[in-house]
């Protein structure tokens, strides 16, 4: 699988204060790669780089193999983005703000490109309606509209959900599964609202203090997540003895001192927190959980060091 983005070593800072340190990751074709992290955590500034809107102190940033600064700017030719707010023109409807923009950037048969741009975003029926009297979802999706105009092969959004209602959320992502889908497009979608991010991505990076602590797929994450059943005894090594030798649980790894996490299901919770009782093991609390992606990345950052993700 072909790579769209190589990031090595990245780091930047503003003026004493270090925002990106050391920071390495890859895109592949194909991927909606899931960029987590706290507010100021450093991905706005990252995709800025990314997008040459700023510049790195140190790294090497390669689009689509490109070698050297040069190549990698005349790769941008081939990457939409959205970063932090949609830029459009408030007395224009959605069709005259796609009309002003593929006229700036020369794209041929413009009136069937527009009238196929607004179909996949969903801005068909917005009639004479002037973009400021747009909602917030339909000004995000005119955004979206403006940076696919040109078929980018690479199409970076900078939370894209922020202050969405429900309603704007599902479109959002009827959408994005519809670009990836049907039009090839590669994403990069930078998001702290974690449960939609999921339903989306197929790869996820976490950045933490400006580095990158994990990158995993959809599927590894699924695998090491899942149901579990918590544990919490004032015995934790007995306890731990007796699920694994007598009862045959696995275990997942935990930071966590005074607690087991049990690979099960809900429904063996009564059976197991009977043959604890019979085995006078002292239980303090004993409840079935699923780790989402919020839950992971907490966990993430508590061995990093770092607090809690709010």
């Amino acid at each position: 699988m072909k790579t769209v983005l190589e990031i090595h070593g990245l780091s930047k800072q503003f003026g004493k204060q270090p925002i990106l340190q050391d920071l390495s990751l890859s895109v592949k074709e194909g991927d909606i790669y899931g960029l987590i992290g706290k507010n100021g955590a450093g991905k706005t500034t990252l995709i800025k780089i990314v997008t040459q809107l700023l510049s790195a102190d140190q790294g090497t940033i390669s689009l689509f193999s490109s070698q050297g600064y040069k190549e990698c700017t005349k790769a941008l030719s081939r990457v939409g983005s959205v970063i932090e707010s949609p830029v459009a023109h408030n007395h224009l409807t959605a069709y005259q703000n796609l009309k002003y923009y593929c006229t700036i950037r020369h794209i041929p048969n413009a009136d069937q490109v527009i009238q196929e741009t607004l179909k996949y975003v969903g801005l068909t029926d917005t009639g004479r309606k002037v973009f400021r009297d747009f909602s917030l979802g339909m000004k995000q999706r005119l955004g979206i509209a403006i940076a696919i105009l040109s078929r980018p092969d690479l199409l970076i959004l900078d939370e894209p959900i922020n202050g969405l209602d429900p309603v704007g959320i599902q479109e959002f992502r009827e959408m994005v599964l519809r670009l990836n889908r049907e039009l090839g497009m590669t994403l990069i979608i930078s998001s702290h609202i974690l449960s939609e991010l999921y339903l989306v991505a197929s790869r996820f990076g976490f950045i933490h203090q400006g580095r990158l602590i994990q990158e995993l797929s959809k599927e590894d994450f699924d695998r090491e997540s899942g149901d579990y059943i918590i544990l919490q005894s004032q015995k934790v090594q007995m306890a731990k003895d007796f699920v694994q030798k007598q009862l045959g649980f696995s275990l997942k790894p935990s930071h966590q001192t005074d607690q087991l996490q049990l690979i099960g299901k809900a429904e063996e919770i009564p059976d197991l927190a009977k043959a604890l009782v019979l085995a006078d093991i002292p239980i303090s609390a004993i409840y079935y959980a699923h780790k989402d992606l919020e839950r992971y990345f907490i966990d993430l950052i508590q061995v990093q060091g770092g607090k809690q993700y709010a």
